[in-house]
């Protein structure tokens, strides 16, 4: 067995026994002539091309090395065959029989073995060899150009672009891919249209690039154009292509071209039914990915990992924890419940839904962890008021060598300011740009002054919103008039009040803010001014709205809701409720009432709160101590906090709320929020 070596002047590999037998220097010249005199070589060449298109590249090699010998071209076969069996061994072998060979020089050897290189992601040697190789064409710079834009090196990729002296279509397409792939969107667009001009026809990938760039730019008429242009060029027909134009339009914001550009596709794929599942999820139509995922598996489609991420994301917006664990038991028949994506979206789908117990499990079922696993799982003790465990789990990862991103530090900083941990968040906030060098977003300065604000430092936080070193928006400023009305504070809530509505006139939440500031006080006079300052802008408070899932059904309720079918046994039931808690203490904290009324009718107001009615009704039809878990779409009340407090206690079970904050576990008359919201 010999072994072969490439001149380490030119190329550095590691020398490798070769499987091939260079048997060329025993061959009898005679054997070598009859098989050309018989007119066996065209057939020769046949069986070899079949040998190597299956994969069979030693066979192939040794029952024809003198036909390879008489015409070294045919080396690019078994090149092409180690490409398709990933034998990077194999092709460098190959590499050191071909400089022995001494065709090394051929461009269409040489462009193969560029092509194997670049393949295998060998960018260093694939370098070497194009800058030793005597004469080059369009093809050996189109390899590269696409090595370079695999490498992520977008300016070599560009600069060997601009100097070739021909291009061809192929040039073209790589190039336009490679724009779209660096998300420099506009400048993709603008190299189709000179593409077009030139005359050179785009081919599906390009065509693909294009319109995922006019996705990302939300350019719905430059992608319109794009289309026709489809149209014309023949591509309707193309899945790849039709499946582009749906994600554009979605994306671009026409959910109903997109849907009939699916629906009208002759034969409908995977990719095609994700496309339209993650285009309404994109648009809030959560609902909508369920039924589409239904009559997905009717068709008889098999799920993949995008669509259980795109399912599994939709559960968790809709807080559906019974649809989510059936979808989570499809995706372990499918084998898809260990792939880390999927891994992240259950981790976050148990957390939203409210059982952080299933969050922890999933994750620590999970095989492999990336930073996206680490931080949904900081983010979901976090959103569960468990600030000490996220901290302790940004130390194990700390440990696994996996630096955090501003995903996981934005989790962090939640957690800090959701248990009080003012200290150690602003330590993150110093860690996080002094030691990983990362620049905090105004996401991140929205939770310091959370942080700060929910700490009581009001001043501090006031200070840090105005040497903040970009522009504040309106939500950062109700974030720290949220605290104004934790402490009380109603001259800053009116300062802070007016810089919220002077970026957002028509925010009718900072006037309810202030509304409730003043009530607390008893200033009837300034709350009447607010409305009335809400009522000529006709602004209108958001509903309270509270929605609990019982038997894979989910029963919405607002205030003082008559709508539902079980409203009259719903009322009696509070009112029996109501007596109980009163006698075990209960008095109903009639300040958060906004209203100028007298205190029964405060008492009847406070007592019909859309989350206690979700209780009530899951109280009446959910097995005796099952835990209960309600949604709700904004901040749960200081009343109803106490309230619930109170039926944990007398029903002896876990409720567990979710407000627009943040989670509540309601156990044994206890929060776990330890009253700090």
């Amino acid at each position: 067995m010999g072994r072969f070596r490439v001149p380490r002047t030119c190329f550095s590999f590691v020398s490798v026994s070769t499987v091939f037998q260079n048997s060329v220097f025993h061959l009898s010249t005679v054997t070598f002539k009859t098989h050309l005199e018989d007119g066996n070589f065209s057939y020769a060449k046949e069986q070899f091309a079949t040998l190597c298109s299956n994969g069979r590249i030693r066979e192939a090699y040794h029952n024809f090395v003198s036909y390879i010998w008489s015409e070294p071209r045919l080396f690019s076969n078994l090149i092409q065959a180690c490409i398709r069996t990933k034998s990077v061994s194999l092709g460098k072998q190959l590499h050191s029989l071909i400089i022995t060979s001494g065709c090394s020089s051929d461009k269409f050897v040489s462009n193969h073995l560029l092509n194997l290189y670049s393949k295998f992601g060998e960018f260093r040697a694939a370098v070497l060899l194009f800058d030793r190789m005597p004469t080059r064409n369009t093809m050996s710079c189109n390899i590269m150009i696409k090595a370079h834009l695999e490498m992520g090196s977008f300016e070599s990729a560009k600069k060997m672009f601009d100097e070739m002296p021909e291009r061809n279509v192929a040039t073209w397409n790589a190039m336009v891919t490679g724009l779209a792939k660096f998300e420099m969107n506009e400048e993709s667009l603008f190299l189709f249209s000179q593409m077009n001009e030139l005359g050179f026809m785009p081919d599906e990938y390009s065509l693909g690039s294009v319109l995922r760039g006019c996705a990302h730019l939300t350019a719905l008429f430059a992608g319109r154009q794009v289309h026709a242009y489809v149209m014309k060029s023949g591509f309707e027909s193309n899945l790849v292509v039709t499946c582009s134009l749906a994600h554009m339009y979605i994306k671009a914001g026409s959910l109903s071209e997109g849907e009939r550009l699916i629906r009208l596709m002759p034969n409908c794929n995977v990719v095609a039914w994700n496309t339209l599942m993650s285009g309404k999820a994109q648009n809030g139509c959560f609902e909508g990915v369920l039924d589409q995922y239904c009559l997905m598996k009717k068709a008889g489609f098999r799920p993949d990992k995008i669509t259980f991420v795109t399912v599994i994301s939709s559960c968790s917006e809709l807080a559906t924890l019974g649809q989510g664990k059936q979808i989570h038991a499809e995706a372990i028949k499918a084998g898809a419940s260990s792939i880390v994506d999927v891994v992240s979206s259950l981790v976050s789908m148990y957390s939203r839904c409210g059982s952080l117990q299933d969050s922890v499990k999933a994750f620590s079922e999970g095989k492999q962890r990336d930073i996206v696993l680490w931080s949904s799982m900081i983010s979901a003790y976090g959103f569960h008021g468990q600030g000490e465990e996220a901290i302790k789990l940004f130390n194990g990862m700390e440990q696994e060598n996996l630096p955090g991103n501003e995903v996981t530090f934005l989790s962090l900083l939640y957690a800090c300011s959701h248990c009080g941990l003012k200290d150690k968040g602003l330590d993150f906030f110093e860690l996080m740009v002094q030691k990983y060098g990362l620049k905090a977003r105004l996401e991140h300065y929205n939770c310091v002054v959370d942080l700060l604000g929910r700490s009581g430092c009001l001043e501090d936080a006031e200070a840090m919103i105005r040497s903040m070193p970009m522009e504040p928006d309106a939500i950062i400023w109700k974030t720290l008039l949220s605290a104004c009305k934790i402490h009380k504070n109603a001259e800053m809530a009116k300062r802070v009040a007016k810089e919220v509505l002077r970026i957002d006139p028509q925010d009718s939440a900072s006037y309810i803010l202030l509304a409730n500031i003043h009530a607390s006080a008893n200033k009837w006079q300034d709350v009447s001014e607010v409305r009335k300052a809400m009522r000529g802008k006709m602004l209108k408070k958001e509903p309270g709205i509270s929605w609990v899932e019982i038997k894979n059904q989910v029963h919405q309720f607002c205030l003082d809701d008559k709508s539902h079918p079980q409203s009259a046994e719903i009322n009696r039931y509070l009112d029996e409720l109501t007596s109980e808690m009163k006698m075990r203490g209960y008095v109903p904290d009639t300040s958060s009432v906004t209203h100028d009324m007298d205190n029964e009718e405060k008492e009847y107001n406070l007592a019909h709160h859309s989350e206690k009615m979700a209780i009530a009704f899951a109280l009446m039809n959910c097995p005796e101590g099952m835990p209960i878990r309600v949604m709700k779409n904004l901040r749960v009340c200081s009343d109803c906090h106490v309230a619930i407090k109170y039926i944990s206690e007398i029903k002896n079970l876990e409720i567990v709320v979710r407000d627009a904050s943040r989670f509540h576990h309601f156990k044994d008359g206890t929060c776990s929020c330890g009253d700090y919201w």
